[in-house]
């Protein structure tokens, strides 16, 4: 079961007359694929933690794992503003856990496909972007997340490679992870000990513990345990001790896709209910006759439709060659700070029916504060942009 919505044209950018007849037909097919293959079995994936490897294998099909990705090694060639309208259409599932154990290797593929070994290259991209392999970012610990360049994992060297011992925490799909990408220190203390390294599961010391979590509930989260895995030589992604300028420019589309899926799925939120506000009688009126009700929506619509504009910009810039950290970070904090004031309002709106796991608004409030922790939180990316602006002293 799930809700109507009622869409918002200002909230379509798929429709905008800017984009062009590529654009449109990679939104359209990630819709429909969106519609067919998730949304009727959301309920059921998240009662049961976790989405079947097959879907994987489906979403390949139509292009959307390799999107944005070397073409020679499985990938489909596209912009980033073609990457952030699909990221639009999966959200239209309603639900960010989905397309988090869905695009986990996302986050992982890029370090690879710039650095990593002609063997990982050749034995591992392909099956990442065709969906045959999950891929996991294993970065963060429970000592810290943000601050990667005091992480405590250690590679120490042996006979053929390394062995890696530590500990990570909160690993997006780490639970069904076939391939691991692992931030450790081989070197000096601070940013120029950090390396990354592929590690193939299962392995030998490598344990992974499942975790509960709010929201995200169809998407698998684990704890990670390194005792003495072993991991050869070309297991080394780039440069012994380079690995924090890998994960650095990582961050940033990272951020820049969740800051444009935060939005989305806010959009998701208030569609869904203005369909409501339109069926919904009180005191003889529907809901949307009143003007308080009107008002909130305008207001949903204001905080959704500039950061979205922004994105739109900062997409076109980085394809430019531009690397606008700063605005990323800030991007980040506006779209997810939406997300949290339309879930809670349209929630508001939709009163009892908006406490239920039938509706879209109810699941995606669950998700609002994994998006303005996940991928940096939000005061750090403050700290971010304050740098990177030059607002220190």
């Amino acid at each position: 079961m799930h809700f109507p919505r009622q869409p918002i044209a200002a909230l379509q950018p798929a429709l905008w007359p800017s984009q062009s007849a590529t654009q449109r037909a990679v939104y359209e097919a990630t819709q429909r694929f969106a519609q067919h293959a998730l949304v009727p079995h959301l309920e059921r994936w998240e009662r049961q933690g976790g989405i079947p490897r097959e879907v994987h294998a489906e979403a390949a099909a139509i292009g959307v794992l390799g999107l944005g990705f070397p073409e020679a090694y499985g990938g489909v060639p596209a912009d980033t503003w073609t990457r952030a309208l699909a990221t639009w259409a999966l959200c239209g599932a309603g639900s960010g856990g989905v397309i988090a154990a869905l695009m986990s290797h996302s986050i992982m593929v890029w370090p690879l496909a710039a650095a990593a070994s002609e063997r990982v290259k050749r034995s591992l991209l392909p099956a990442l972007l065709q969906g045959k392999l999950i891929g996991a970012l294993a970065v963060t610990e429970a000592s810290g997340g943000s601050d990667v360049a005091r992480l405590q994992t250690r590679a120490e060297r042996c006979p053929g490679g390394w062995r890696l011992r530590g500990s990570k925490m909160y690993i997006t799909s780490g639970m069904r992870a076939d391939v691991l990408l692992i931030a450790a220190r081989g070197g000096d203390p601070g940013s120029q000990g950090l390396s990354l390294f592929v590690v193939e599961a299962p392995a030998e010391g490598l344990e992974r513990y499942p975790l509960e979590k709010t929201g995200w509930l169809c998407s698998d989260t684990a704890a990670i345990h390194l005792d003495g895995v072993f991991v050869p030589h070309d297991a080394l992604v780039g440069d012994e001790g380079r690995g924090l300028g890998l994960i650095l420019q990582n961050f940033n589309a990272e951020r820049l896709l969740m800051a444009v899926q935060a939005l989305a799925l806010a959009s998701v939120c208030a569609e869904e209910a203005l369909a409501w506000a339109w069926t919904r009688n009180t005191f003889g009126a529907p809901l949307i006759a009143h003007q308080v009700i009107r008002h909130k929506f305008a207001r949903m619509v204001q905080s959704i439709l500039g950061p979205l504009h922004w994105a739109r910009s900062l997409c076109d810039r980085i394809d430019q060659g531009e690397v606008p950290a700063g605005e990323i970070a800030l991007l980040k904090n506006a779209a997810t700070q939406a997300l949290r004031e339309v879930a809670d309002q349209s929630v508001q709106i939709l009163g009892g029916q908006g406490y239920l796991r039938a509706s879209a608004s109810e699941r995606i409030y669950r998700e609002v504060k994994v998006m303005m922790i996940g991928g940096g939180a939000e005061e750090v990316m403050y700290e971010l942009a304050a740098r990177q602006l030059g607002l220190e002293p």
